[in-house]
């Protein structure tokens, strides 16, 4: 195209007149402009972005050298609040784990793509389950290869599958490339066309290109090449240096909490009073740590902005250990196959309830070995059959434990927990019929004895006496110091819950009665109230009476018993043959005592009450008169003699409800028992009885098609058993079929004896749990958080799998969420 004479001559002017402006010279500015300054601003913006982990200054200070994918913000420090959280940085060190592309931060910096590249990309297993999209349609395994026309495949290695957008994205062009399409922005998820797209993309010159340079990187990385060599040789001695760190700060943590103690105090600063245990451990230890010495040394120097000393980082890493833990029990629950689970609750100090979670299992790693577990505390706020069960079934849907696999369930005696309609058991039952209620021992123990005790007039009148007794002594300083003087021991008051609490609070009455007598006396001579001194006169005179002194030695044997076979019940360890054998020697106890207890007892009483110069007299009572109602009644035939009115009316009916009650309320637990005594009774049984216990058995473990065991090949396999010693249990034969690695030989024998193991009789493990609670959630501590609290009591009671932890996995696991949870 040619120009005319016109337009050369205008362009011609134009050009000079350009010239003749840029020949100009303008006075130089003193300062920037306002345009100026902000194009600066954002100049150092973004050099500040993109330079991560680089050094800057003289070559004598080092900068922080910030840790890929985590973002650094440099902000003043101030000694009195250190920062203890964000950033993360270079503090700890990354795992090695590869992330979801949808996780990846909008901006890629040096650093977070050289992180991304040594992780490399997210690979799902083959037997992942895609999900379906509305349509119907979903990503295939088939499509992370690539086909060739020989038939070969070819894996792509580039292709990434995000589990979070349920898409798939290209690992190297969302790495280095510039442009846009779905496999680097928001995921590919065309299902329907998905193989024709990819194909596409792998075939395009970009793809190609982005390619080459992540595998140039990814060599170069691992042959140590990488310009940045320097800097990241002095990124990973900082990374160790805070891994070293937090070694030391999750040791702490453990610590405190396997001894239940606070870890925070009023102020969260070093080096002041009152800052807490976990602050005053670190103190402790700086002083011959080297690593923590120049840990301290950087926050009070002002070098370090994050110190990881702070609250929230105790709760993390709190969560961390207790779900590792946790994940190891789990581990272990499915190992095991069957478990049983036995809850209770209780109110804590902020009167929130909570649900204990203890899980009991067989173990066989290497021998067996029966394990309670406890998995935590929920917080309930429905306390009716229906919420307890569904706040436990939640919870085994949320550790994926599989409930079917359950095959025994353990409660008190509460109606909301043992209904046969609506109680936690029978909703249960409806969900596996294969979970079988056995009701807690000790609790049925402790009901047994509250039966006797309130059936006697004399028993109620006794107790009340005991409890007027404590009373007197506790109520003022000066008269529990006159305890004391005449004897070194301790009142203690009873409770309708508590197992052992009647047993202790008649055992000084029986110990030493003539020293709390003369104790009585001297409150009575030294106190200056006359209804004390009335008070302390007639307990003096209760106490020295024969009729109180065999009513003492009469409670004395009976609970003492009771209480030595409820502690054997309360061991973790215990089976249910063995429970109901010591039940069933309890019984016999009683029955033989009451043929003997009452002149035993009578003897006992005259002794104690010589030691205290009283007559072994028994004061005789005015009868009353029984009104009659009809004219035709006859009188009642009243008891002259006061020592056979006391046996009739204390001795008889006391034992007679004990020994009933045994028999009534272990009815549950022996239908259990029995269900199982063809694995350790068959030596005595028939053919007969043994086919029919066999078949017992059978039902029991079956639901439907689903049956644990074939109970006509349990026969077969018992009957070929070799010659065992008498007197074997369940866990004894178990342990024998390990031992001598029988199981493949006799495999329905081995699941049954595994199942009758798994059974629980007591939830002790439950009631220690809260022991706990009480020591962690104190007054002082009271509006500590659920997550804490369960995080610190998993710690606490399985404070022998946290031993086994690994430090290195529990600061991986800890970096990879905050790694989640930064922004960059």
């Amino acid at each position: 195209m040619r120009l005319s004479l016109a337009q050369c001559a205008r362009a011609h002017l134009s050009h000079q007149k350009k010239q003749q402006q840029e020949n100009i010279i303008m006075p130089k500015r003193l300062y920037p402009s306002g345009a100026e300054k902000r194009k600066k601003k954002k100049r150092d913006k973004e050099i500040k972005h993109q330079s991560q982990g680089r050094f800057e200054g003289c070559w004598g200070l080092i900068f922080y050298i910030i840790q890929p994918f985590f973002a650094a913000a440099f902000v003043s420090y101030v000694p009195e609040a250190p920062r203890e959280e964000e950033p993360i940085g270079s503090k700890i060190p990354a795992t090695s784990n590869p992330i979801d592309p949808s996780e990846w931060p909008t901006i890629l910096s040096d650093q977070v793509r050289l992180d991304l590249v040594q992780r490399g990309p997210l690979q799902t297993d083959k037997d992942f389950d895609y999900p379906k999209s509305p349509s119907n349609q979903s990503f295939s395994h088939f499509h992370t290869h690539r086909q060739l026309s020989n038939g070969e495949k070819i894996k792509r290695s580039w292709l990434v599958y995000s589990v979070k957008n349920d898409a798939v994205y290209c690992f190297s062009c969302k790495l280095f490339s510039r442009k846009s399409s779905r496999l680097i922005e928001d995921g590919q998820n065309d299902w329907v066309n998905i193989e024709k797209n990819l194909k596409s993309h792998e075939t395009s010159e970009d793809h190609i290109h982005n390619l080459m340079a992540w595998k140039e990187l990814e060599i170069r990385i691992k042959t140590e090449k990488t310009i940045d060599k320097t800097e990241m040789e002095l990124l990973q001695a900082e990374q160790n240096r805070w891994r070293q760190v937090l070694v030391r700060l999750v040791a702490i943590i453990q610590s405190l909490a396997e001894r239940n103690l606070g870890l925070r105090g009023t102020v969260d600063k070093l080096n002041t009073p009152s800052n807490g245990n976990f602050l005053k451990e670190v103190e402790l230890l700086a002083r011959f740590d080297p690593v923590l010495q120049d840990h301290v040394r950087r926050i009070t120097d002002g070098d370090n902005h994050t110190t990881y000393l702070g609250k929230n980082i105790q709760n993390q890493l709190i969560d961390v250990i207790s779900q590792k833990i946790c994940s190891a029990i789990v581990t272990e629950i499915r190992e095991s196959k069957y478990f049983s689970i036995i809850l209770d609750c209780t109110p804590d100090v902020s009167h929130q309830e909570q649900m204990s979670v203890i899980v009991r299992i067989v173990s066989l790693k290497s021998h067996p070995e029966i394990k309670e577990h406890f998995l935590g505390f929920l917080p309930v706020l429905d306390t009716t059959g229906l919420g307890l069960s569904n706040v436990i079934l939640e919870r085994l849907k949320e550790l994926n434990i599989n409930f079917d696999d359950c095959r025994s369930q353990s409660y008190d005696n509460g109606s909301n927990m043992n209904g046969k309609n609506k109680g936690v058991q029978a909703r249960l039952l409806q969900k596996n019929p294969r979970a079988l209620y056995v009701p807690c021992g000790t609790h049925t123990l402790n009901l047994m004895v509250a039966d006797a005790a309130k059936t006697s007039v004399e028993a109620i009148s006794f107790f009340g006496m005991v409890q007027k007794l404590y009373n007197l002594f506790s109520s003022a300083t000066q008269r529990w110091s006159i305890l004391k003087e005449h004897a070194d021991i301790t009142l203690k008051s009873w409770s309708e819950t508590r197992w052992e609490s009647r047993l202790n609070s008649i055992e000084p009455l029986y110990q030493h009665p003539e020293k709390l007598r003369q104790a009585l006396i001297d409150v009575r001579e030294k106190t200056n109230d006359a209804t004390t001194r009335v008070e302390a006169q007639y307990l003096a005179d209760e106490l020295g009476s024969y009729r109180f002194q065999i009513c003492t030695v009469v409670w004395y044997m009976v609970l003492s018993n009771i209480n030595k076979t409820s502690k054997l019940l309360q061991s973790p360890t215990m089976q249910i043959d063995v429970a109901v054998s010591l039940i069933e020697k309890t019984k016999t106890m009683l029955l033989e005592y009451r043929k003997t207890g009452f002149a035993e007892a009578q003897l006992m009483a005259k002794e104690r009450c010589g030691n205290m110069n009283v007559e072994a007299v028994l004061k005789e009572k005015r009868l009353r008169n029984t009104k009659r109602q009809f004219n035709y009644e006859a009188p009642d035939e009243s008891i002259t003699n006061a020592l056979n009115r006391l046996e009739v009316s204390f001795f008889n009916i006391v034992v007679d409800t004990a020994i009933q009650s045994v028999q009534d309320r272990f009815e549950t637990i022996t239908n259990v028992r029995d269900t199982f005594s063809v694995l350790y009774k068959f030596p005595t049984m028939d053919e007969k009885t043994l086919t029919k216990n066999c078949e017992v058995l059978g039902d029991a473990l079956t639901d439907g098609n689903l049956s644990d065991l074939d109970w006509r090949e349990l026969i077969n396999e018992i009957r070929n058993l070799p010659n065992l010693p008498d007197g074997m249990t369940t866990f004894e034969h178990l342990c024998y079929l390990q031992e001598k690695q029988l199981t493949d030989l006799y495999p329905n024998f081995w699941v049954g004896l595994r199942i009758a193991s798994t059974i629980p009789v007591t939830v002790a493990s439950a009631e220690r749990s809260f022991s706990k609670l009480k020591l962690i959630k104190t007054f002082l501590r009271s509006t500590m958080g659920q997550e804490r609290l369960s995080g610190l009591a998993m710690i606490s009671i399985n404070h022998q799998l946290g031993k086994e932890l690994d430090y290195a996995d529990i600061i991986n696991v800890f970096a990879a969420a905050k790694a989640r949870r930064m922004k960059i």
